[in-house]
Parts: structure tokens; C-alpha cells; sequence
């Protein structure tokens, strides 16, 4: 088990979305925040109180978390330094990078004299199986993207709130570091072999109650040509009765790769669901999330109104505005 609380490691994260890990933390397990650790020049900020290590332990931080998610998930030197140091002080390390903690000598052996703990989440633990598309009881929902990183897993924790709440029969169902940091279980499915991810997600999302529903975690996006193999693995493992469609309203090109434009909703409803109804021929699309973080309230209620009304299915942002619409719009397939 990782100890909590947290210190939000930051680094040199250059914008609010390469710390996407430590976001999602502080939004949805506050408590296990008690401040954030920036190195000069991050261009990322948490709201939190910003500590050196001393100060994060002495206000009761256990771990250290690196909350940023950079493209390939790389430990750099001077990431190194500051890591090796919290080791010393006494702070155990958590972190979802591609680039294992382990796999860093100086990290190891820092871990190994001072009687820390390295925890690597983005390890599966499970020989998951090859999938087999039989159908399985139980109802899913998943969190399909135009892009990377545009709020397809706060969709769909949002969505199993909003049900719990209700006294309904729920899970989120977490597929990448985030959630499982936040949750404590999942699949990091983009660490999965190939050939094994869709068995991965079967094994996530098992036969269950008529009634229940799984949130599965979307992950990358069918347009992201450097990520659209795990949400492929979803698509067809997840065998979903419902997608909710996902798109952040103010970008103009895939989130790091400023050469392709962003899909249209359309389609990415028009490409998506046909892939569903391969492993789930009864698959619906069941509404629209739009993250408006960007967005003044008038303009992101004015944004909603005009997708609702063009696509016509409830389109809300469950974050801000809560997921309300979509669970309605779920129990009434």
C-alpha cells in the first residue's frame, strides 16, 4: 500500500496538463494532498501550498508523488537529485512514469539504504488473459476522446459519483496511473503487452448484476496516431453499452502534435461506434462531456447548449456542472 499523504511532485512540468496526475489527485483525494514541490520554472500550479521536502514532511507527507505525466514518462537528472534527496529525508517515491523508479540505480540503492519504498504503479501485477469477446453481465460505460488528456477519466468518476449518490450499483474502473493512485486499484493498460490489453480490461470489468454499471476510464484517443491502440483495446474489451464522447472545446490540434487537427464530435461518434458494435452490437452513445475548464461559466453553458442542441444527446461538463445528464441519460437505455 502506498502511505498517504501525499507531497505533489511538479518538477518542470511546462503547463497544467503535463501534471495531470497531481490534478487529478487533488481533485478527487484532497486529503492525501497536504502540498506541492515545484521545481523553477514549472508552469504548473495545484492551488496547493508550495513546500520544500522538509516542510512537506513535517506537515505529515509520507510519499513523494510525481504528479506529472511528460511524453515518455522520463526521470531526468535533475528530477533525479531531488528524488534521491526525499529518499534520504525519509519520504517513500510513487509514480506512474514509463521509466520505471526501479530501473534507476541511484533511486534503488537511495531506496535500499535509507529503508524506502519505490512504488512503480504503471506495473501490472495479473498475467491478464488473451480476450475472448464473450458477453458479459453487468453494464459498461465508456469514456471515448477526440484527444488525449481532455477529461475522460473525470467523466467517468464523475458519472460513478453521481450514481453512488443515487443509491445505484457502480464502479469506476481505473486503466491508467491517475486512477489508480487516486482509487488504489486498476490496469495501467498502456503498459500491458499488446496482444494481452483487451483481456486486460475484460479481467477488469467482469460479469456482474444486471443492474451495475461499470465506468471504464477512457485512455488516448482513435485520432491520436501516437496513443490509438489502447483506446482500441477498450473499444473491444470493454464491450461497452454506452460511450459518452469527450472533447475539450478551445484546442486547436492533438495535444502534442501540433500537425493534426482535432476530429470533429461527429466524428468521432461516426468512427467509434461502428468499433463498438463489433464486440457489442447493441452499443449506444449515450451523451456528451465537454471539459470547459477554459471556458468563463456564461461561455462553457453557451458551448453546452450549442453541442446539445447540434448533436442532439445531453452534454454537460459533470465536473463543473455535475454528471447529472448522463447518468439519466444511462438509465434510460
Amino acid at each position: 500500500m502506498i502511505q498517504t499523504p501525499y507531497l505533489l511532485f511538479l518538477g518542470d512540468a511546462p503547463d497544467q496538463l503535463a501534471a495531470k496526475v497531481a490534478q487529478g489527485i487533488k481533485d478527487w483525494r484532497p486529503e492525501n494532498a497536504v502540498g506541492q514541490f515545484r521545481l523553477p520554472g514549472c508552469g504548473a500550479d495545484m492551488g496547493l501550498t508550495d513546500m520544500t521536502l522538509e516542510e512537506g514532511l513535517a506537515a505529515g507527507a509520507k510519499t513523494l508523488v510525481i504528479g506529472v505525466a511528460n511524453r515518455g514518462g522520463v526521470i531526468s537528472e535533475e528530477w533525479k537529485t531531488v528524488l534521491v534527496h526525499a529518499l534520504r529525508l525519509g519520504y517513500d517515491l510513487a509514480a506512474g512514469l514509463h521509466n520505471l523508479l526501479r530501473d534507476e540505480d541511484e533511486l534503488q540503492a537511495a531506496a535500499k539504504v535509507n529503508g524506502m519504498t519505490l512504488h512503480d504503479v504503471r506495473v501490472p501485477s495479473v498475467a491478464y488473459p488473451i480476450a475472448n469477446g464473450q458477453k458479459r453481465s453487468g453494464k459498461r460505460v465508456l469514456a471515448i476522446g477526440t484527444d488525449c488528456s481532455c477529461g475522460k477519466m473525470y467523466t467517468a468518476m464523475s458519472m460513478d459519483a453521481e450514481m453512488m449518490k443515487r443509491g445505484l450499483k457502480s464502479d469506476f474502473r481505473a486503466t491508467g496511473q491517475t486512477g489508480i493512485l487516486i482509487t488504489g486499484k486498476g490496469v495501467p493498460l498502456d503498459a500491458v503487452i499488446a496482444d494481452f490489453m483487451a483481456g486486460a480490461v475484460e479481467y477488469l470489468t467482469p460479469d456482474n448484476d444486471d443492474d451495475h454499471w461499470d465506468h471504464i476510464e477512457g485512455q488516448g484517443s482513435l485520432f491520436h496516431v501516437s496513443y490509438s491502440g489502447v483506446t482500441m483495446a477498450l473499444i473491444h474489451g470493454g464491450q461497452p453499452d454506452a460511450l459518452i464522447l469527450c472533447h475539450e472545446p478551445t484546442r486547436t490540434h492533438m495535444r502534442g502534435l501540433p500537425h493534426y487537427d482535432l476530429p470533429t464530435l461527429e466524428q468521432l461518434r461516426d468512427t467509434a461506434l461502428p468499433m463498438a458494435h463489433v464486440a457489442n452490437p447493441a452499443c449506444q452513445v449515450a451523451g456528451v462531456s465537454i471539459n470547459t475548464k477554459a471556458l468563463d461559466e456564461d461561455a462553457a453553458k453557451a458551448c453546452l447548449q450549442k453541442i446539445e442542441d447540434r448533436m442532439n444527446l445531453p452534454a454537460t461538463d459533470p465536473f463543473r456542472f455535475g454528471a447529472g445528464k448522463l447518468v439519466d441519460a444511462l438509465m434510460s437505455l
